[in-house]
């Protein structure tokens, strides 16, 4: 990992710190030509109040096994969330990289690749073989970083 991919990676962490989800933070960016042209982190949508601010996460109560049922959440996902926010401010983002704390999910992986993002850099693992597979026959390049 260069020196830029840990400046990314270390700056994924600090985003996900802001994430209004009580289970896991996680946090995104999407980096392009050495600079931040979005972030994203785990938390409800705008004008939803927040696993935080109800005292108690859906998922939990309902003892849903991580990487399965993403709908049921009140959360959007770190990834999703910074793709909105360019697709929003209408920053370009093809040709990107995403860096993000944790393995994109299925229906992450399928937004990041039809986005235009060659790469994507990430920390900890997620239990989703499927978007590993989606990622490769895209020709997506996948890097997972060390501890």
């Amino acid at each position: 990992m260069d020196k830029w991919d840990k400046r990314f990676m270390e700056l994924t962490e600090d985003v996900g710190s802001w994430a209004s989800c009580l289970r896991r933070k996680v946090g995104a960016i999407i980096v392009k030509d050495k600079r931040v042209m979005a972030t994203g982190y785990n938390g409800a949508p705008a004008g939803i109040k927040s696993c935080i601010e109800r005292g108690k996460c859906l998922r939990i109560e309902q003892n849903i096994p991580s990487g399965t049922h993403a709908e049921l959440c009140y959360a959007a996902h770190a990834e999703q969330n910074a793709l909105i926010q360019a697709a929003k401010y209408g920053v370009n983002i093809d040709g990107a990289t995403l860096y993000c704390t944790h393995q994109p999910c299925v229906i992450c992986a399928k937004m990041i690749i039809n986005a235009g993002i060659k790469r994507v850099v990430y920390k900890e693992g997620y239990p989703d073989d499927f978007s590993m597979e989606l990622f490769k026959e895209a020709g997506t390049e996948v890097e997972k970083v060390g501890e």
